[in-house]
């Protein structure tokens, strides 16, 4: 290999910046405020199978010893920080799981050293998982973070986060539900999209049967944020299939990841006791000849792996500076949401009746903006989600009372009155001579002393409420379907008007019983509305009535003369123009007609019965809808609504009730410690991040952080592609063909450079699509 130890050298110095060692500054200090807990963050995160030489990899970038045994690696995620100085150092920490006790959380981070020389490296972890409570009798598994700092002349500026290997099968040592614990850690890692994944992969194993290749593809499809390493090359037997398919797989011919591949030589039995100059010497000499002489310098060996990494690091937090920022000014505002419906603290009566007053008055405000469709505030969201259009009471009120009208002129008539000619597409057509037989079997029996050719008034009635029959049911359901819209609404604003505890006693205390008074006063009224309609003597004054009788009349009458006129001429039902080749007797066409009088006078009574009857029935429906609408709904259930939660009706609340309702329950108050911690934690976090983002300017320009909700978008964090990138050496084209990570037909191996790879290749490592087109070479040796 063409590069010396002096070259590596300068180009980690060009890297290791003051301002690329501030910038991971500022992501470990977040992370060690616990922001990560609400917002995600840019980080390396070091995943694999169990044996897969992942802990040698870690050995070889921080050039210390971890334990030999694997129980850290197994048992919970370790964050290592690696920075330049001049004297050599370590720290080390125990970030507690959110799930632990007040008291827990206070004595792991209180967890002190028993001495700080880095080579006790071994014994500093184990005395860490100790006091974390791993033991290989009972707990084998926490959600603790270990963090760990390094510092040293020779350590580069990066922050690696170090995960359980993932294993497969149980043993007696390790469970199956471990196994699924630690899959699930791990995929929790990869799953944030500000992740930069590096999967290990072990050459002792066939790639295709290690699990970590498949997660990788699983939270990133595209291999857009991963890069991959293997390591026991030597394991590989010289010119073995074997040995050239993982050749094929460094060369990104197979799994195809933006970042490209590296490769690793481990320790192995006979050079487990060597110092890490001694390794690196073994590696060097490994790489300088075989197969592996075939890829670029900068591709093989840990050398080059530092730099690499730390400054793909690097340009991925620059990336995704400005989304986080704005990511973390959402969970402020968050936590102030919550804060708000919690209140302040209340111990004293006075301060419980204060506080539920201010509930009232959030309460009321909301309801009637709800009521008047005035949706400015905060709360009402996005009329484009379900949740946002929900909480519209007024635009779901007119939407539930526009569908009914409709639904009353569709479908609320028992049976469609149709031509004779039209054919049948709902079931409940009834033809217009079939229908005038029904009416005439029922004058038949019902008839007074009227005489031929008239009709009983009342008849008009009997039939209308036989046509009328399916209005009681279609109140109900909506009457049904309104009442749960306002119950909804009124859940709603009480929810975010205060915390959960005290939303579910005012609900279940004040609010639903006053709901279901309301209903009770809004079904007497439907059924009053409903009532002319189903029994008695059909009454009305408006003008539409005769208007409506006379039009069906007259509609009915054109429609005979058109069918004679059709008969005439020897036309189709359905045919409107025709061509008369022929002469025709204008008597005759008179005759035809004129004679439309009805010689069964019982028939021509049925005739006007029904026209009656279809008239009455369209006057009748209009005023039932609009005094369902008006009567009903808005005088029964929406008027004065907000009225349910006054401050009145707080006032005269007894202290017994107060104290049932506002004290604060166990559950409130650890709430609100939550909130109040998490709003600390973010408003540091927002103070360091305006601070770097203000001094350097990061970001302005790299940004490429993509839309979460955005499935087509590229992945959130995925850095700017750039020609001097991915994997080093290899020169990549256009590609039409997304699924990167993936092989595809057609995909043109990657081809190597005949040149040596410059030094400034360390200083632009970043991410670069891999397209579908590749050039091979081989670099001189």
């Amino acid at each position: 290999m063409a590069q010396t130890e002096d070259g590596f050298a300068k180009a980690i110095s060009a890297l290791q910046s003051s301002e690329h060692s501030q910038l991971l500054d500022v992501i470990d200090h977040l992370r060690a405020l616990g922001i990560d807990r609400q917002v995600p963050l840019p980080q390396l995160v070091v995943c694999g199978d169990q044996s897969s030489g992942k802990s040698s990899v870690l050995e070889a970038v921080a050039g210390v010893r971890f334990p030999t045994k694997d129980t850290l690696c197994t048992r919970f995620a370790t964050e290592l920080i690696l920075r330049r100085s001049v004297s050599p150092s370590i720290d080390i920490k125990i970030r507690p799981s959110h799930d632990r006790s007040p008291d827990e959380q206070a004595k792991l981070l209180a967890f002190e050293l028993p001495c700080g020389n880095v080579d006790q490296f071994p014994q500093l972890i184990e005395a860490a998982k100790e006091a974390i409570g791993i033991d290989e009798h009972t707990k084998r598994f926490s959600e603790d973070v270990l963090r760990v700092e390094l510092s040293g002349r020779n350590q580069p500026h990066l922050t690696l986060v170090d995960l359980p290997g993932v294993f497969h099968s149980g043993t007696k040592d390790q469970s199956l539900d471990e196994a699924k614990l630690v899959k699930s850690l791990v995929q929790r890692y990869m799953r944030n999209k500000r992740s930069i994944i590096l999967a290990v992969v072990s050459a002792k194993n066939d790639f295709a049967n290690q699990i970590v290749t498949q997660m990788a593809r699983t939270f990133d499809p595209k291999g857009l944020r991963t890069m991959g390493i293997v390591t026991k090359p030597d394991t590989l037997i010289p010119g073995s299939d074997s040995e050239h398919a993982f050749l094929r797989l460094l060369k990104n011919e197979d799994v195809v990841f933006r970042l490209g591949w590296h490769v690793l030589r481990n320790r192995d039995f006979n050079t487990k006791d060597y110092s890490s100059e001694d390794r690196d010497k073994e590696e060097r000499s490994f790489f300088s000849s075989g197969i592996w002489t075939s890829l670029p310098a900068a591709m093989v060996g840990i050398d080059p792996l530092k730099p690499r990494l730390s400054d793909i690091l690097r340009k991925q937090i620059i990336s995704v500076l400005p989304s986080m920022i704005g990511d973390v000014e959402r969970g402020i505002r968050d936590c102030n949401v919550r804060l708000h419906r919690l209140g302040d603290t209340r111990g004293t009566l006075h301060e419980q009746r204060q506080y539920l007053i201010r509930i009232s008055q959030r309460f009321s405000i909301l309801i009637k903006a709800a009521m008047d469709g005035v949706y400015g505030d905060e709360y009402f969201g996005d009329p484009m989600t379900p949740e946002g259009k929900s909480k519209r009471l007024r635009a779901v009120i007119q939407d539930t009372l526009l569908r009914f009208a409709e639904d009353m002129r569709m479908n609320g008539q028992k049976s469609i009155i149709v031509d004779d000619t039209t054919e049948s597409t709902t079931g409940r057509e009834i033809y217009h001579c079939d229908y005038l037989d029904h009416v005439g079997d029922l004058m038949r029996r019902t008839r007074g002393r009227e005489l031929p050719g008239t009709f009983n008034p009342l008849i008009i009635g009997d039939l209308f409420y036989e046509q009328s029959m399916p209005w009681k049911s279609m109140t109900d359901r909506y009457c049904e379907s309104i009442f749960n819209v306002i119950k909804k609404t009124v859940s709603s604003t009480i929810d975010n008007a205060t915390d959960s505890a005290t939303a579910e006693g005012l609900l279940q205390t004040l609010l639903y019983p006053a709901l279901e008074t309301r209903k009770v006063q809004f079904n007497a009224k439907v059924a009053e509305v409903l009532e002319p309609h189903r029994r008695g003597h059909a009454i009305t004054y408006n003008h539409y009535f005769t208007d409506t009788v006379q039009k069906a009349r007259n509609e009915h009458q054109q429609e005979e003369q058109a069918r004679r006129l059709r008969d005439s001429f020897g036309v189709g039902p359905n045919q409107d123009v025709f061509y008369a080749k022929q002469s025709y007797k204008v008597s005759e066409l008179v005759e035809s007609l004129a004679g439309t009088t009805q010689e069964d006078m019982d028939r021509y009574a049925c005739s006007e019965a029904t026209y009656c009857m279809k008239a009455y029935y369209k006057v009748a429906m209009k005023v039932l809808v609009d005094n369902f609408s008006v009567l009903a709904v808005e005088k029964c259930l929406l008027r004065d609504l907000a009225d349910i939660l006054s401050p009145d009706i707080i006032i005269k609340l007894s202290d017994d009730e107060v104290n049932a309702l506002a004290a604060e329950s166990e559950t409130s108050m650890l709430e609100r410690r939550r909130a109040t911690d998490d709003l600390t934690t973010l408003q540091e976090g927002l103070t360091v991040l305006n601070r770097f983002s203000r001094s350097s300017g990061a970001g302005a320009a790299d940004a490429t952080d993509g839309d979460d909700d955005d499935e087509e978008e590229e992945d959130e964090g995925a850095m700017t592609p750039s020609n001097d990138d991915v994997t080093p050496g290899i020169q990549f084209t256009e590609t039409k063909n997304e699924n990167l990570a993936i092989p595809h037909k057609g995909y043109e191996a990657p081809v190597l450079i005949r040149e040596e790879p410059k030094l400034e290749a360390f200083e632009t490592v970043q991410e670069q699509p891999v397209p579908a087109s590749i050039r091979r070479g081989y670099p001189g040796r």
